[in-house]
């Protein structure tokens, strides 16, 4: 009866020796060959596993699955397909040498890419062989980049552009994990922060602002929602004015909006005409959408690209 040639794969983002209670059986009850040294060959050893690292090629896969019967090929963090491929390939033209089975030891979670982006910005900032260009960077000097993606991901998804959006995320993504690593080198110890940081502020805000999904808060709608939401932020953040906190530096009609939005969930009335003619009459227009439920920024930006548009025909 033929014997087996197990294909273990394992994730390279979990810790080495973190594995199902299946695969820890099957290492231990089989001989188990690989291509190259790894602390998950360094785990399974320690574990009384027998692991052996050879050439990656068929004939030596078969020439250990003559001697043992059955055997366990512990794959690369790629995979080892062409090797995988092969392999299938030659069993199938002779099925009586063994049969190929394939194990997941383990396998990614949910976001574990983002694993990938902090191992690759250590590579991009390592101080000798890194990228000097980003190790030369500051908060400061990177701010108008991060306006600059914010801006793209915003023309990706007004136009609907799903491959776009996609890659804009990933560029808003780069300086969040950038910004991290420049605060995690800062050279006084109390600015030092790093994306597991930032990742578990955002986490616990999360669990604070919704109590409706993680405690027994009730709720009625959206609403109810928004209000909870808005009644702990304002307990947090202890704010002396309805309009602290507002982003100063986004454009002039979106803080219009953004200011006259928070004067009306305050229940303020507010009596103020801006004192230069043309500011008070694009004050007045900001003020008649936000009544009417309009967005005067993006109203205006579609007038610009509108106007765009006609100047490339003109010319």
């Amino acid at each position: 009866m033929p014997g087996s040639v197990i294909l273990l794969v394992t994730s390279p983002r979990l810790p080495a020796g973190v594995l199902t209670a299946e695969a820890w059986d099957v290492v231990r009850a089989h001989p188990v060959y690989t291509g190259s040294a790894s602390p998950q060959v360094d785990a399974l050893r320690a574990a009384g596993a027998t692991v052996t690292v050879v050439d990656p090629a068929v004939e030596v896969l078969l020439d250990a699955l003559a001697e043992h019967g059955t055997i366990v090929w512990l794959a690369a963090p790629d995979g080892d397909e062409e090797l995988a491929r092969s392999l299938g390939l030659r069993l199938a033209r002779e099925p009586g040498l063994a049969a190929l089975e394939l194990l997941y030891g383990s396998w990614d979670p949910p976001g574990a890419r983002v694993l990938d982006a902090v191992t690759v910005m250590d590579r991009l900032m390592h101080p000798q062989t890194g990228d000097a260009w980003k190790r030369a960077q500051t908060h400061e000097s990177l701010a108008p980049f991060l306006l600059e993606e914010a801006y793209e991901l915003y023309d990706a998804i007004r136009d609907a552009d799903l491959e776009a959006v996609r890659e804009e995320l990933g560029d808003v993504l780069l300086q969040v994990v950038l910004h991290a690593r420049l605060a995690e080198e800062a050279a006084d110890t109390d600015d030092r922060f790093t994306l597991d940081d930032v990742a578990g502020d955002l986490v616990a805000k999360l669990i604070r602002r919704n109590p409706h999904v993680f405690a027994d808060t009730q709720v009625g709608g959206i609403d109810d929602i928004i209000a909870n939401w808005e009644q702990i932020k304002q307990a947090e953040k202890s704010r002396a004015s309805a309009v602290d906190g507002v982003a100063l530096s986004q454009p002039a009609l979106a803080l219009t909006a953004k200011l006259l939005h928070r004067v009306a969930r305050a229940g303020l009335t507010v009596d103020f005409t801006p004192a230069d003619p043309l500011g008070a009459a694009l004050f007045a227009l900001v003020v008649e959408a936000d009544r009417t439920g309009r967005d005067a920024e993006a109203a205006l930006r579609a007038a610009a690209l509108s106007y765009m548009d006609a100047v490339r025909r003109a010319e």
